[in-house]
């Protein structure tokens, strides 16, 4: 299915709430140091409620070892970023593309999101004035949008 990587995330229950959606959905979820919180956190684990045991979910120590350790395809990997000029609804994805959201309270790094090219920079539309949405529902927007686009098929057995 897809890959959803958090960078750096800071609030307990917006991946709590992201476990949850890789688990219904069959998605991967890549949590990139530094978290700002404990993988026990109660609010957390409350927020996933029992679908952890059912998520496929990976840590990395930094972007550097994310890349080293998960070597996405360059040309399948998505930067969501209120910053992106095309919007998700322009865009064709694949099973097995990669969707990369930085933290609730900054986004992406601009060095980051810089580094991909103007056309992996994607946003959710959202009203003129608007700052941004929530985390796990910028997620689940993206998600939902690249899964319809596959017929909602369901990922390959492991």
């Amino acid at each position: 299915m897809f890959h959803i990587v958090l960078v750096e995330p800071e609030i307990p229950p917006n991946t709590g709430n992201v476990i949850r959606l890789a688990a219904n959905t069959g998605c991967t979820l890549h949590l990139v140091e530094p978290l700002g919180f404990s993988m026990e956190d109660k609010l957390m684990k409350r927020a996933g409620l029992d679908y952890h045991e059912y998520a496929e979910v990976r840590q990395h120590a930094g972007w550097t070892a994310f890349l080293r350790d998960a070597q996405p395809n360059p040309e399948r990997v998505f930067a969501m970023t209120t910053h992106g000029v095309h919007t998700v609804y322009e865009s064709l994805f694949l099973p097995g593309d990669w969707f990369v959201f930085g933290a609730e309270s900054r986004g992406l790094p601009p060095e980051l999101r810089d580094a991909f090219p103007p056309a992996q920079r994607l946003r959710l539309p959202m009203l003129p004035g608007q700052r941004s949405l929530n985390l796990s529902n910028a997620v689940a927007v993206t998600v939902y949008e690249a899964w319809r686009q596959n017929g909602f098929a369901l990922p390959e057995p492991a």
